[in-house]
């Protein structure tokens, strides 16, 4: 009993929600006239004093525009990021550009807009001028963002552990359900795939893309600080593991790798305080987001508490559930496993706010017009009936 609860106490039990008063931040060269409020100010200096990844989990309407903006300014001026780099969804560029300058009207800012989309030059000549300059931000969009590699050799390294991991997947998988069970198929399947993958970049069997940005390396840019805005769009990061009928995405899509070797990088580079996530759904519909949010921006503490891979993970924080559904063929009822709920929650909650600032619509009480609900109910058709 004494050991057991040592070993809680240290792992899940000696942490508090950290909150930081950002009252004391002037930020100088700001617009006249323009002023942060409190929540935004605390959320800045939160994350310019993490040691590890921010996620600023704000609601819709919170003003985290401002301060992505504000968050790169204080550190480049603080001199914790020399350059900083925000990347936004594709249709939002202009406008995240038109922020910065009415925060920052002297701001230094260069901006990958369509001219510097229009042919593969120009994107080259995009990324030489970010290495060579000294920007106060560098606004790309996700796809763009998304081209643009480390070096092959750390792809490649990276590359290999996730094979890695499938392989012991795999294995555990066998020894518990036997060779022929489908969730060893699948598990060997997404092995396969991944080794598919290493296979071609090691070949230099690279997509067009790649291709047209060869020389160009994330890690030749100078960029030490990335701010993500949406981070949602890269949740689907894979999760190898045995119990694969758990409605778990296996396989990762290739911008969510991309942007973990970079976050990686950043990490081994000693900027693993200048990553911060945005975003107003940090989990949507999966359990597994939760995790992968602290895949990127704080591994350290999931090793400190010795659920680094998402079995021990899930093992911990999630509940497993039996549940009848239809067959995708009809004729009947199949019985599915799945993670149905969380558990633990005061434990997990406490290591999601070590990484995390979360403002709700009631914390922030926002100005919001009032909705008022009519159903409508409307005659099925014929056809539909």
């Amino acid at each position: 009993a004494q050991r057991l609860t040592a070993l809680y106490n240290r792992r899940f039990n000696g942490m508090r929600p950290r909150h930081v008063d950002g009252s004391y931040l002037t930020t100088p060269g700001i617009a006249h006239g323009v002023a942060l409020r409190p929540h935004q100010k605390d959320a800045v200096a939160r994350a310019l004093r993490s040691d590890e990844g921010t996620l600023i989990a704000h609601v819709v309407g919170a003003g985290k525009t401002f301060e992505g903006v504000a968050l790169s300014h204080e550190a480049k001026r603080l001199g914790k990021a020399s350059k900083p780099m925000l990347v936004v969804p594709n249709h939002l560029v202009d406008q995240w550009a038109g922020d910065v300058l009415r925060l920052y009207p002297a701001g230094r800012v260069l901006v990958m807009d369509k001219d510097a989309q229009r042919n593969p030059e120009s994107v080259r000549r995009f990324w030489g001028r970010v290495a060579t300059g000294d920007w106060d931000a560098v606004i790309v969009p996700e796809s763009r963002f998304s081209q643009l590699h480390v070096s092959k050799e750390r792809r490649l390294r990276n590359m290999r552990a996730r094979v890695d991991e499938f392989a012991q997947a795999v294995e555990a998988a066998a020894k518990a359900r036997g060779d022929k069970d489908p969730t060893v198929k699948r598990l060997e399947a997404a092995r396969k795939s991944a080794e598919t993958a290493m296979q071609r970049l090691r070949d230099g069997k690279e997509s067009r893309d790649d291709k047209a940005l060869a020389g160009i390396e994330f890690e030749s840019l100078g960029v030490d600080m990335l701010i993500v805005d949406e981070a949602h769009h890269f949740k689907n990061l894979g999760v190898p593991v045995a119990s694969a009928d758990l409605g778990m995405q296996l396989s990762s899509a290739a911008k969510c790798e991309d942007l973990l070797d970079k976050c990686e990088w950043l990490r081994e580079a000693r900027h693993g305080g200048n990553i911060a996530f945005m975003t107003g759904t940090p989990v949507s519909n999966s359990m597994s987001e939760l995790y992968n949010m602290q895949r990127y921006l704080s591994p350290n503490l999931l090793a400190s508490q010795g659920v680094s891979n998402f079995s021990a993970w899930a093992k911990t924080f999630g509940e497993v559930t039996e549940t009848r559904e239809p067959k995708p063929e009809g004729g009947g009822l199949d019985i599915k496993r799945r993670f149905a709920r969380f558990q633990n929650l005061p434990e997990l909650m406490s290591s999601f706010h070590c990484y995390s600032d979360i403002m709700t619509a009631d914390d922030l009480d926002l100005d919001l017009p009032e909705l008022e609900s009519h159903a409508v109910a409307v005659p099925a058709t014929p056809e539909q009936l």
